[in-house]
């Protein structure tokens, strides 16, 4: 590993449990494409969502160990205004990974179990994540920057990541305490874009390093809308819903050139999640209404979450072959708004 830190497995933090959704999505983006596209694409959600499976593994092991190892560098984390956000990928994770499993049939046991787990660590990352907001506005970071600096597309994670869990909730048979976890997301998606908005405009842009998490703008739609079909709302709630995904995705995607022109970091994986999300519900949106031209554009965006996922694996390989990713961060400037 060329330039590798000596402790690389001090800078594992929470949001290497990103990939995870990013894959898990994308199986789940494969497996609403089966009716279409036939059982070669169940084969394709399989293997897919066995990668995250094993992705999920292997970082929560590396978490654990590092836990142990590096205990300093956790509670940093845990202090951090933007890393803390990102404790909630794990949950959600989870969550994405039961639901996997749901769709395509297997372990239903270990599935329902998992979901109780990552619903129970969701809704406690969710507390304390917005707990923050009501401590005093000092500092959580070494910087001494207000909260403003927290303030990220990160917050959806936790904040709004509870609309995951009705999509495996409901099929088993919970689709009351579903309610609850899709009620608080939707009640705090578009608090966290004000705020968003609110920094950006009287607060400066968020580092160049954040800027592709400006996509995770992208998934609170998408996860909605697949919420409501799954409820067995009409489909025209979950077109409705649909159309700000269209708008996020057209909003944020005029600036991806940009965005992606530094080199490649963690935060890249921020577009895996919810392009794939959005391409689940074009699928499922196309069957309920019966548009052949919608249709014809989920297949595109599968096409595109599936070539920029194995675009950025493998870019997290060579980065991790490297030593360039599993090191410390550059400290972002804070640029003052005028």
């Amino acid at each position: 590993m060329n330039g590798a830190h000596p402790t690389p497995l001090k800078f594992l933090h929470p949001g290497w449990f990103t990939p995870v959704m990013g894959l898990s999505g994308l199986a789940l983006a494969w497996h609403a494409a089966g009716p279409v596209l036939g059982p070669w694409a169940e084969g394709a959600a399989l293997v897919i969502g066995a990668l995250a499976a094993a992705v999920f593994v292997a970082v929560l092991a590396g978490s654990l160990l590092r836990w142990r190892r590096h205990p300093e560098a956790v509670a940093e984390d845990l202090r951090h205004p933007v890393r803390h956000a990102f404790v909630a990928a794990a949950p959600v994770g989870l969550l994405l990974l039961a639901t996997w499993l749901q769709a395509v049939g297997l372990a239903l046991p270990l599935a329902h179990a998992l979901w109780w787990i990552g619903s129970i660590g969701q809704l406690g990352v969710t507390v304390w994540a917005l707990g923050r907001w009501l401590a005093p506005t000092v500092a959580h970071a070494p910087d001494a920057q207000s909260l403003w600096n927290g303030i990220t597309p990160v917050l959806y994670i936790p904040v709004v990541g509870n609309v995951v869990a009705p999509l495996a909730g409901v099929g088993f048979e919970h689709a009351m305490w579903s309610a609850v976890h899709f009620g608080i997301g939707v009640f705090f998606w578009p608090v966290v874009f004000a705020l968003l908005v609110a920094r950006r405009l009287a607060h400066g842009p968020i580092p160049p390093r954040l800027h592709p998490t400006w996509f995770i703008s992208l998934a609170p739609a998408a996860v909605v809308g697949l919420g409501a079909l799954r409820f067995g709302w009409p489909p025209g709630v979950a077109a409705a819903v649909w159309g700000v995904g269209l708008f996020m995705l057209l909003w944020v995607g005029t600036q991806a050139r940009r965005f992606f022109a530094q080199p490649f970091a963690l935060p890249f994986w921020a577009v895996s999640f919810p392009l794939a999300a959005f391409t689940s519900l074009s699928f499922k949106l196309a069957a309920a209404l019966a548009l052949p031209a919608l249709q014809g554009a989920a297949l595109a965006l599968l096409a595109l979450a599936s070539v920029v996922i194995a675009a950025l694996a493998l870019a997290t390989v060579k980065g991790l072959r490297e030593g360039t990713l599993l090191a410390p961060e550059p400290v972002a400037p804070v640029v003052a708004a005028p």
